[in-house]
């Protein structure tokens, strides 16, 4: 990764840690990225984790001292369970969960040609991943009122052709957000972010390959997203603001999803 990148997301942390604990998951690069450094700029404490090592701990290290990452396949219970283990030995304590790895990429193959192997590659990271985080997370997160964000996605109420695992992993977790709610309220709130188009290219690459002005103009809101929006939300659905709002479903999508588009 270029010095460039690296200025890209070295950002003014912020105020001195609050000493709560968040995980983020899929937090090497784009929305896990910049979750994790907004809370840090709170005044969190956040585990990064993710599968990519090299970045991971290159990301964690810019981010600073608040910021610790922690290597993690979500789907792997094992690999889940000793992420958790390993978050309590450092800080011995959790507060909040921030559910974000996923398989990105919503495009496949045309149904027939539909490989059931990444099906299920799809909904083990997608889906079961978050499971098994809030499985091992929750009595942490109990003992401290904590709060869990998944990050669903528009896809989850609409779709383009081909995208039948993405949508239905996305679907499936909208359900499992407001399932947990209802399970693990009071102690633990659980609540939903679905992005639209978000930009999560490193700044490095959107100066190279700006998006033009006609993907910024269909949207309602005059833009395209950026992982930034994204963060805001997932912050104060963390914090003691959001306090009585819980098993709910937020749209960041710049009014996308409300706009009526004939052709």
């Amino acid at each position: 990764m270029s010095d460039q990148a690296d200025a890209d997301w070295a950002l003014d942390v912020g105020p001195a840690a609050t000493g709560k604990v968040a995980l983020v998951t899929g937090a090497a690069r784009g929305i896990g990225m910049g979750i994790s450094a907004w809370l840090i700029a709170e005044g969190w404490h956040v585990v990064l984790a993710d599968l990519d090592r090299a970045r991971g701990a290159k990301v964690a290290k810019a981010l600073g001292e608040n910021a610790w990452f922690v290597a993690m396949d979500v789907a792997d219970e094992e690999q889940v369970a000793t992420g958790v283990a390993q978050v309590l030995g450092q800080f011995g304590r959790l507060d909040a969960l921030v559910c974000n790895a996923a398989v990105s990429e919503p495009h496949s193959l045309d149904l027939e040609s539909l490989n059931l192997a990444r099906w299920n590659k799809t909904l083990a990271i997608n889906l079961t991943g978050p499971m098994l985080l809030a499985k091992h997370c929750v009595p942490y997160l109990r003992a401290h009122r904590g709060a869990i964000v998944n990050l669903t996605s528009t896809r989850a109420h609409q779709s383009e052709a081909c995208t039948e695992a993405y949508a239905a992993s996305k679907g499936g977790l909208l359900a499992l957000t407001h399932s947990l709610a209802i399970s693990l309220g009071p102690d633990v709130r659980v609540n939903a972010v679905s992005p639209g188009w978000i930009d999560t290219r490193d700044l490095s690459e959107q100066r190279a390959e700006p998006l033009t002005a006609s993907d910024h103009a269909q949207h309602p809101a005059g833009r395209v997203g950026n992982v930034q929006d994204v963060a805001a939300m997932v912050a104060w659905l963390l914090s003691s603001r959001a306090g009585f709002v819980t098993g709910q479903e937020f749209v960041v999508d710049g009014g996308m999803t409300k706009k009526m588009i004939y052709q």
